[in-house]
């Protein structure tokens, strides 16, 4: 197959600064899409890879699953798409598309395991895929998203992994008018599931550990904010919410926001990967049919419904935009969440 050299920013280790590098992307066949990339998002993602956090990276590794751009060449049997338009590029790239959530549009839980957009075994050229911190990236159809029009194209990018990480829970557990949602965390997870949920006409609270954050909440969207290491507005929230998305990124205590969940109420889990601490108390779940579960992004089709319901109701992520020659101290602001609520590169910058 055929390749071409591409510039992007990666590292080479997991203690080495993000660089510039020249990587291999595959020639267009007959159903890939080929996209110049002017935006790229900075999810937590792409600084655990980079840092090797989860123990998996395979290096060189370069990051980046919150694409937006133009597409420059399409294949010929590619239908959907064409030279000019907008596209979006999330966390996969390709999956086995047979199994039987494929064929349920729950690509990002294919049996067989899905392709992410890096870090993920490349059937085409071999070794592992490239993500987004690069001037162009080639993909099959069935993974390139429309874009709407309306939308600020740099505020969309984080939609791409920010906006369905909290977007597939809402659809998942019947978010709609009236519905009462909280959200553990205000960041860039967070601040998405504020916004959508208000959007789906939820009431929305935050959990927030400092009152520090209430005004940026409500402007947001939310209702109301609960201080969560107060007692008493904690209380005051006893059996209220239908669904809670825990956004922490970390180990903590998920038993006081169980106690907040109404009958049959799920607290969903999408910010954290491991064990939880302290011991999970099941009494109140099994008294009052509570639920802890966990999301991972979503589908493709679910994540086009997401693109579509954000040009409509013209939500987009709220950013802070960079160069690509940035990315490492971002890396550290991130860190120290220095950010509101999520950087996006200008991939122009690549070319200075």
């Amino acid at each position: 197959m055929k390749t071409a050299n591409v510039k992007a920013f990666g590292t080479k280790a997991t203690d080495a600064p993000l660089k510039e590098m020249t990587i291999d992307r595959r020639d267009v066949t007959a159903k890939d899409i080929e996209i110049e990339i002017l935006y790229c998002g900075v999810c937590h993602s792409d600084l655990h890879t980079a840092r090797n956090d989860w123990g998996f990276t395979v290096y060189p590794s370069v990051p980046g699953h919150e694409i937006v751009g133009r597409v420059t060449k399409v294949g010929s049997e590619v239908t959907r798409l064409k030279v000019g338009d907008i596209a979006g590029v999330g966390c996969l790239v390709d999956s086995c598309q047979t199994c039987e959530s494929c064929k349920k549009d729950l690509e990002q839980y294919c049996l067989t395991g899905f392709t992410g957009t890096y870090g993920s075994a490349d059937k085409h050229l071999g070794g592992f895929t490239f993500g987004g911190y690069s001037e162009k990236i080639v993909v099959d159809e069935h993974f390139v998203l429309k874009v709407p029009s309306n939308l600020d194209l740099a505020a969309v990018a984080p939609l791409l992994c920010a906006g369905i990480t909290t977007w597939s829970p809402l659809r998942h557990w019947n978010v709609t008018k009236g519905s009462k949602v909280a959200v553990v965390g205000l960041g860039g997870l967070g601040h998405m599931a504020i916004k959508l949920a208000k959007g789906l006409g939820a009431e929305v609270t935050l959990f927030s550990r400092s009152p520090g954050k209430e005004k940026d909440a409500l402007v947001l969207g939310a209702d109301a904010v609960i201080i969560s290491t107060d007692s008493n507005q904690m209380n005051s929230v006893s059996g209220k919410f239908d669904l809670i998305i825990d956004t922490v990124p970390y180990v903590h205590d998920v038993n006081p926001y169980v106690a907040t969940l109404n009958i049959s109420g799920t607290l969903v889990l999408v910010g954290y990967l491991g064990g939880l601490e302290p011991f999970l108390n099941t009494v109140p779940m099994i008294l009052g049919r509570k639920s802890i579960a966990g999301s991972l992004i979503g589908g493709i089709a679910e994540t086009q419904e997401m693109l579509d319901f954000c040009g409509k109701h013209n939500i987009v992520s709220e950013i802070e935009i960079i160069k690509m020659q940035d990315i490492n101290e971002a890396y550290e602001r991130m860190l120290k969440s220095d950010v509101k609520y999520r950087f996006v590169i200008d991939m122009a910058s690549l070319k200075e």
